[in-house]
């Protein structure tokens, strides 16, 4: 019998349509899988679950949970349900989380509504809860807010308030995607342990195939809302029955076809040399009249890079990764240490003397939407870095200049007009990378690009990389947790931990054979699609 059963579903906004004739169905205790591309369905499936489709989405279909018709269910009855027999865990808890409100008080607004428990007797269950997913009383009080907390501390909390009721059904929609290796490990560690508990249904989203093949036991697969195949989850992927499996499973695994770099050898031997850069920031006072902490966050960290070098910097979230990024761009200063971009100490250059570095290096987004300006147009937003320029182009000039960055990433001229709204994660991210080429820099900072994207759009991300790097000479710094695509797209690999370089080598070499405690943790805990279909066939049998 079904715990969750979804007939037929259909779903219209205004004359598109979201899903069509969608068949799902979850047994208790049963973890699915929902896999597909961004904008397939997948998170407006389980909306429509929860009810929480737009007030403009017309839906048809049967969608049966326990027995109640969910379509037919008064408000009432699914605020009754929501939190209680159904819990769900998004995407991005910090958006999820209410920013004035503590952990603890989050944690006990549902156990009170649902149980009518006593402000004390929701607060010793809510800490119960928060005990069980790793956030312990004594270092993690319910005194805390949301900002005080890490990203994969704060999905914790998330998973405490879908959980605190024991529900039914846990619905996660791509719950690890922000998250470092490890921290996903742990986190996917923690819902098996809560299913196997709580006898409880998982309906898992992503569109990570490894993940998904870790943690379900049948894999439902979406496709511009419609399902292509539904199976059993290593099996339906080591078959590929149907051709969209094939492309998503191909795309996952995907390598950049790569050719050597056409280096300018007019420049400097070096690109970029970094020298004992340590980074401190004031902490947390101990007491009001005490004076602050430091918090070391870079700790003598050197580094060269030569021009057309592609080279990974990989580690754990809060590692210092971002914040040497930061230092390399010129957009903040080390407290000690000189970083030497072209020859020019940047550390103790000038704002005047820093245009031209600033010229030549440039930074792409782990978000494109939130760097862009939602009311200019792309013309724009692309022009934005042509200021630089020692000859400001004039209006023809510039727009030719834009034309040429948008053929590149493979965008048109028909785009200049349009705003960043009108576009997909991956044509926004194409836009950023246009944005960043536009002076033609000599060095690219990459800030986890690829980690929001599905497999297909990431894939062509990672090829587009692979060209530039080979038609134009530019030198790239990728910014990842993710060790598969570090593999796919770079030579050489830094393995960062606690603010120090721990490792560095080539990355096949390093993430074949590492040496260091972190970095083994690292290659550990990274899911891999042949590794985990291999496991799953084993254990069947």
């Amino acid at each position: 019998m079904s715990l969750l059963s979804i007939e037929k579903l259909s779903l219209k906004i205004g004359n598109l349509s979201v899903l069509k004739d969608v068949d799902l169905s979850i047994a208790p205790g049963e973890v699915m899988g929902l896999v597909g591309e961004s904008g397939s369905g997948k998170s407006m499936t389980a909306l429509a679950i929860m009810q929480l489709t737009p007030t403009s989405a017309r839906i048809k279909g049967r969608i049966a949970f326990n027995g109640i018709d969910i379509l037919g269910a008064t408000e009432q009855q699914m605020c009754a349900l929501r939190g209680d027999d159904i819990g769900m865990v998004f995407q991005e808890p910090m958006t999820a989380l209410n920013p004035v409100k503590t952990i603890g008080e989050q944690v006990a607004e549902g156990i009170r509504w649902h149980t009518r428990a006593s402000r004390a007797e929701a607060e010793d269950r809510a800490r119960k809860i928060l005990d069980r997913v790793g956030l312990p009383d004594q270092k993690f009080p319910l005194t805390r807010y949301p900002h005080e907390l890490s990203g994969g501390q704060r999905q914790r909390v998330a998973i405490a308030i879908a959980c605190a009721l024991k529900p039914k059904l846990l619905i996660a929609d791509e719950p690890t995607t922000a998250l470092d290796v490890v921290l996903q490990a742990q986190i996917l560690d923690l819902l098996r342990e809560l299913v196997a508990e709580n006898r409880m249904s998982l309906l898992f989203i992503s569109h990570d195939l490894a993940v998904v093949t870790e943690m379900a036991d049948r894999i439902t697969i979406l496709r511009q809302g419609s399902v292509t195949e539904t199976g059993e989850t290593a099996r339906t992927l080591s078959d590929a029955n149907h051709p969209y499996t094939r492309q998503l499973a191909l795309a996952s695994m995907h390598v950049p076809a790569r050719a050597a770099p056409h280096i300018d050898a007019s420049g400097p031997d070096l690109l970029l040399d970094v020298a004992n850069v340590t980074r401190d920031y004031p902490g947390r006072r101990k007491s009001l009249f005490s004076k602050p902490e430091t918090v070391r966050a870079v700790d003598d960290v050197s580094l060269t890079m030569r021009p057309g070098a592609s080279v990974a910097l990989v580690g754990r979230s809060g590692c210092g990764k971002s914040t040497l990024a930061r230092m390399i761009l010129a957009l903040d200063k080390p407290t000690s240490g000189t970083i030497k971009f072209r020859g020019l100490d940047i550390t103790r250059a000038t704002d005047d003397e820093l245009r031209r570095p600033r010229r030549n290096m440039q930074v792409v987004f782990q978000d494109p939407y939130g760097s862009f300006d939602p009311r200019h147009t792309v013309e724009r937003l692309i022009a934005e870095p042509l200021h630089l320029l020692d000859r400001k182009p004039d209006r023809k000039e510039r727009r030719d200049m834009v034309v040429r960055a948008l053929h590149e990433v493979g965008l048109n001229r028909s785009d200049l007009d349009k705003y960043p709204h009108e576009f997909s994660g991956g044509q926004r991210q194409r836009l950023s990378i246009a944005r960043a080429i536009i002076t033609r820099p000599k060095l690219v900072v990459a800030d986890e690009p690829v980690s929001a994207l599905d497999v297909s759009i990431r894939a062509q991300i990672l090829d587009l990389f692979a060209a530039l790097n080979h038609r134009l000479g530019i030198a790239y710094l990728f910014i990842t947790h993710d060790l598969t695509v570090a593999r796919a797209i770079t030579d050489d690999v830094l393995v960062m931990h606690e603010g120090r370089i721990v490792e560095r080598g080539k990355t096949t070499e390093v993430l074949a054979n590492p040496s260091t405690k972190a970095t083994q943790a690292l290659v550990s805990a990274a899911p891999d699609l042949h590794r985990a279909i291999a496991r799953k066939l084993q254990e069947q049998g």
